[in-house]
């Protein structure tokens, strides 16, 4: 319903009383509005109707029409007229009186009035009719003849189609109309589309309803108003959590829109170049999703190429806020190959972090404004592209591309412009407490800290522990308590952080935090810190909680590993913190229940050495059971045995023994969790006597043995140091062990067995 160009005389204010706000009626309007309603009511033809429905459409704005009045009119009419008066928009045989345009004009105003209550705009009935205007905006006239929205019969029979004839029944002729889509028409079509939009699902029924295509082919030809709202409607269904989809639905028509963008953005002058970034931003494909276009490639080319001027130029905070963005968004795309010579790189880095810098530096209380939140999480991008990687290979769509070669004073320039925006990160987020916790733009820059500390935690090393109760407990809060907050759900898949796309776990912050974790952990300061915030409590919940998920499936996670790695530190470096913390009880339990699983799954092999691996380093600390040993002990270590065995195998002859098949693509990253394991399996048969005589019964020795005496030499000298060190720990600690050994030597005449040298020694074997 348009609004009335009427201006309100002094003289009729009095009589108006509070007219002119939005929401309330004048008395006269109210008058008429109940004068009309009652024609309505009593109409006996559909051309008093419409009488009636142009009054109101004249008198009472859109804006004016409070939720009350909007429900009595929606009661009189319904939504089957308007959707009629489209339907009839059609076709020659209009009511008396009216131009052929009249009835869209009509009905659209009707729909886009009711379409501000949103009760009204989620009404399956105006649903019903978006594809009809999506229609009529790609076109700029009306709708073909043929098109009919589904249930907008006059009495909602979907077989009907619901047209006027000048005598109100159904008209029946096919002919064309030639008018054109006049600007308020084209309002109210997008008025409706908006509040639909608006709605929490709105943007999956616009999607299910064709607006893609029809509003890329709107853009495309240049309709009314397609880019006044044509676009920021597409911009929002792009920056919502369906981006991904609609790229992978549509990825046609989205390019060629795009190229399109991206010619405008290029031929523009200054000012319009400028004030286009933040369009553009949002018409790029998400981060990390392949487009293998080289019209795009030679478009983000030919963009780059204006950004550098502009970024190089004299501009305000405002100015330079969406340009950076927008380069935060090409660097997702196409990495650092197309920003340019290394200079310019180094200005592109050097610039936002000096807008870290100035956004974080504020006294504590200041509230950042969504805008500056906004720019600083595309500063945040380009930090994190700068880092030379991501924080770890499923966090992130695909690994950060290496900056240009740098020379060796460009290096330190941007490590030390790195290190003062990351300070300025640290002195932020010392200033948030928890009930902050949910707000995105602090998760932003807790990760792009993490992506730092990934790989600097020897700079501003005491900063980094003064900040350790903060990260720790953040990580927790997510972990532990804050799995369903749909801010950072929605952000998450805004933001293009995971690999999937994703849906928020609760698990991504400490995901991010990890890297650091695992480093922090090997030194000494920051580990006792970490012991006193209970940081391996954490990851003993975080194995727990994604292993739930993960035992259906055999999807890799190296957060796992990482998990594991650092857990692996606390082992290694506090025996005596492992021997007595409940926790590391709660984590063999659940070595116990996992390992058996994960030896049978042969793409998560890596996992299930560093499940094996930490297991054997905690089992090495313990005391021998005063009784029979326990059943989930015994579980965990036959799975063990069957998992270290499966690494070496042997062809019939004198040939060197060889990494099996099925470990020989993970070897790199398994070989040195093999090897300790072995080491640590030597420690447990020191500590437990029961343990020797498992390796004996269950077959595992005599499965070496054999290996040993079949090969002529082993992988590497390492291997064979190491399991030398497991042979020679069940030799002495085994008597029928060691004399199961001396058997092998004896029989064998050559090979890997007998260059063993300690352990021949040890069985006194010639």
């Amino acid at each position: 319903m348009a609004d009335s160009d009427e201006s309100t005389s002094p003289e009729t204010e009095k009589e108006q009383g509070r007219g002119g706000e939005e929401g309330c009626l004048t008395d006269t309007q109210g008058q008429m509005l109940d004068r009309c309603l009652h024609a309505l009511k009593q109409a006996k033809n559909d051309s008093h109707t419409l009488a009636a429905l142009l009054l109101i459409t004249r008198v009472c704005p859109a804006r004016q029409l409070d939720k009350r009045s909007l429900r009595r009119i929606f009661e009189a009419v319904g939504l089957n007229l308007p959707a009629r008066l489209l339907v009839t928009a059609t076709r020659e045989d209009v009511p008396a009186g009216m131009a052929p345009s009249d009835p869209l004009s009509l009905g659209a105003t009707l729909l886009a009035a009711l379409s501000t209550d949103p009760d009204m705009a989620a009404h399956p009935q105006l649903l019903a009719t978006v594809p009809l205007l999506l229609n009529l905006l790609a076109n700029g006239s009306k709708p073909g003849a043929q098109q009919k929205p589904g249930g907008l019969s006059p009495e909602g029979d979907e077989g009907s189609d619901g047209g006027l004839g000048q005598d109100g029944s159904s008209g029946s002729s096919s002919s064309q109309q030639t008018f054109q889509l006049d600007e308020a028409t084209a309002a109210d079509c997008y008025q409706v589309l908006t509040s639909v939009c608006a709605l929490p699902q709105g943007p999956e029924l616009l999607l299910s309803r064709g607006a893609v295509p029809a509003l890329c082919q709107a853009v495309e030809q240049n309709q009314i108003l397609s880019r006044q709202r044509g676009l920021p409607l597409l911009g929002h269904l792009l920056s919502a959590k369906t981006k991904k989809k609609v790229w992978n639905k549509h990825p046609a028509e989205l390019l060629a829109l795009l190229l399109r963008l991206s010619t405008d953005f290029c031929r523009a002058s200054e000012p319009n170049r400028l004030s286009s970034c933040a369009q553009l931003a949002q018409f790029l494909p998400p981060a990390g999703m392949a487009i293998e276009s080289k019209e795009l490639r030679d478009a983000m080319s030919s963009v780059w190429e204006q950004l550098r001027p502009m970024l190089q130029s004299r501009l305000t905070p405002r100015q330079i806020g969406p340009i950076l963005v927008l380069c935060a968004c090409l660097l997702d795309l196409y990495g650092w190959d197309q920003a340019g010579p290394p200079k310019f790189c180094c200005l592109l880095v050097n610039r936002a972090c000096v807008e870290v810098r100035m956004g974080l530096e504020e006294p504590p209380g200041n509230e950042l404004s969504p805008e500056l939140q906004n720019t600083l999480t595309g500063c945040y991008r380009i930090l994190e592209a700068a880092m030379e990687q991501a924080c770890s290979a499923v966090d992130a769509p695909s690994p950060a591309p290496a900056l240009p070669a740098l020379s060796l004073q460009q290096s330190r320039q941007v490590l030390q412009v790195l290190e003062e925006a990351f300070s300025a990160v640290m002195f932020y987020l010392q200033q948030v407490d928890a009930s902050r916790y949910g707000d995105p733009f602090v998760f932003a820059s807790f990760r792009s800290l993490c992506s730092w500390l990934a790989e600097e935690t020897s700079c501003l090393k005491q900063e980094v522990i003064d900040l350790l109760p903060f990260l720790v407990g953040y990580a927790r809060h997510h972990l532990q308590g804050a799995a369903a907050e749909q801010s950072l759900s929605d952000w998450m898949a805004k933001a293009s952080v995971t690999e999937e796309g994703g849906a928020w776990t609760g698990g991504e912050a400490l995901r991010y935090l990890l890297p650091a974790l695992c480093h922090l952990s090997a030194e000494d300061a920051p580990r006792k810190v970490l012991l006193g915030l209970e940081a391996h409590s954490l990851l003993v919940d975080f194995l727990k909680q994604s292993w739930t998920s993960l035992k259906g499936r055999s999807i890799r996670d190296p957060s796992l590993e990482t998990a594991c790695s650092t857990l692996l530190n606390f082992a290694v470096t506090e025996p005596e913190r492992v021997r007595m913390d409940l926790c590391f009880r709660t984590l063999e339990a659940h070595l116990s229940e996992a390992l058996p699983v994960l030896v049978n799954k042969p793409r998560l092999l890596v996992l299930a050495a560093n499940y094996c691996t930490l297991g054997l380093m905690i089992g090495r600390l313990k005391c021998p059971p005063s009784g029979s040993v326990e059943a989930g002990q015994r579980r965990f270590f036959l799975a063990a045995l069957q998992f270290l065995r499966g690494a070496l195998e042997t062809h019939p002859g004198s040939g060197p023994a060889h990494v099996s098949a099925s470990w020989e693509t993970s070897w790199d990253e398994v070989a040195e969790l093999w090897r300790l394991s072995l080491q640590a399996l030597g420690g447990c048969a020191r500590a437990q006597a029961w343990i020797p005589a498992l390796l004996r019964d269950e077959g595992w020795l005599h499965y070496m043995l054999a290996i040993l005496s079949q090969s002529s030499a082993l992988p590497d000298q390492n291997t064979q140091d190491a399991l030398q060190e497991a042979l020679c720990a069940a030799a002495q600690q085994c008597p029928l062990c060691k004399q199961e050994i001396a058997e092998a030597m004896r029989k064998s005449d050559g090979g890997a067995l007998r260059e063993m040298r300690s352990l021949k020694m040890l069985v006194g074997a010639n």
